[in-house]
């Protein structure tokens, strides 16, 4: 266990790190996209994303015969788009693209454009998937709403999500957006944003808009989504069994490899023991401890495989994504010249692993 310790030092190269990354690449949270062509999938994207540049066809990948998926954030992927493009064919079989948005949490987004009745390849793709009885969430999105007279905004809604819930047997979730209205700005983003985030919490986590107190937190924003990515490596890993014990302290050490690189920290032997030190003198042994203890309830017949692997994952993504913030906080200051308080630390430390178990949770279950 103390061996596993020394690698934040000088991580060596260990095939288990990149079977966790893909793992991970293969169980991201996937936001399902059902809708015709123009119903506004690809703004729905760019306001959960906040990249404007981001569009259905532009950057997503042939994924199975009849979909393709795009991967957000690029180079370290937290969450997947899945779009369905074999809607208009008789013979479109959903079993592949329920199998990837099932993996993990996920959601089915029927997308609509208020003005647009017509919605029968939607309706028979619907049919298809109710009948996997795979998907438990989903939420019909109704766009353009504006762009039809207040009279017929509630009948035109109406309509189609009557259409819909008449497919899927039972009332559903809707929400009324509008992406691009006259004066340029937007409909319902809000009650969009605050949906999505319940169904899948790790949105909010690398797309929140914080007030930043200071320039050390504007600091980490910048860095929270590839430590989140870190984190999620880490949670993988320890999913998978016999691999965390090895794999997780090696991921984590290149996470602070990276982000001493970043800050232009020297990170060597002295600044890891001086990092390690803020923390408290018994952290790396309850680390040690805590991570071994972890490995053995995972090796426990059917008990390890399920509950212990998942209390595992949670474990590993919550203390890899505080590591990584009290590491920002670290190598901010000493990049700066400054020493700070071992209890600032701790305490900055305490509040990332707090704050972070409920997206470690949906993450990782």
């Amino acid at each position: 266990m103390f061996d596993a310790i020394k690698e934040f030092i000088n991580p060596s190269e260990n095939p288990d790190i990149s079977k966790a990354f893909e793992y991970q690449n293969t169980h991201l949270p996937t936001l399902w996209l059902l809708g015709k062509t123009g119903a506004g999938k690809s703004s729905l994207i760019q306001a959960i994303t906040g990249d404007s540049d981001v569009e259905v066809g532009n950057g997503f990948e042939p994924c199975t015969m009849t979909s393709h998926a795009y991967n957000y954030p690029k180079a370290t992927p937290l969450l997947r788009f899945l779009d369905t493009r074999g809607l208009s064919e008789a013979d479109y079989d959903p079993t592949d693209d329920i199998e990837i948005s099932a993996k993990q949490g996920h959601a089915l987004l029927v997308i609509a454009k208020a003005e647009e009745p017509e919605q029968s390849d939607v309706i028979k793709a619907l049919q298809k998937i109710k009948k996997q009885n795979s998907i438990k969430k989903i939420v019909i999105i109704h766009t353009a709403v504006k762009q039809v007279s207040a009279d017929e905004q509630a009948k035109t809604v109406q309509y189609n999500q009557q259409q819909f819930e008449k497919v899927w047997g039972e009332q559903l979730t809707y929400l009324e957006v509008d992406f691009e209205l006259a004066n340029g700005d937007t409909f319902g983003l809000p009650a969009l944003k605050d949906k999505l985030t319940e169904l899948l919490p790790i949105i909010q986590s690398f797309n929140q808009q914080q007030q930043h107190a200071d320039t050390e937190v504007a600091n980490f924003q910048k860095l929270k989504t590839e430590i989140l990515w870190y984190a999620g490596s880490a949670g993988a890993a320890d999913a998978i069994p016999a691999v965390g014990l090895v794999a997780v302290p090696s991921i984590q050490a290149k996470m602070l490899h990276s982000l001493a690189n970043q800050y232009g920290v020297d990170w060597n032997k002295q600044a890891f023991a001086e990092f390690i030190g803020t923390l408290g003198s018994g952290f790396a042994l309850q680390y040690a401890s805590k991570l071994g203890i972890r490995q053995l309830v995972k090796l426990i017949p059917a008990y390890g495989q399920t509950i212990g692997s998942a209390s595992a994952a949670v474990i590993s993504f919550a203390s890899t994504y505080a590591i990584g913030r009290a590491a920002c906080k670290y190598m901010y200051h000493k990049s700066k010249g400054e020493t700070v308080s071992n209890q600032d630390m701790q305490a900055v430390y305490k509040d990332a692993l707090t704050n972070i178990k409920e997206v470690a949770k949906s993450e990782t279950r």
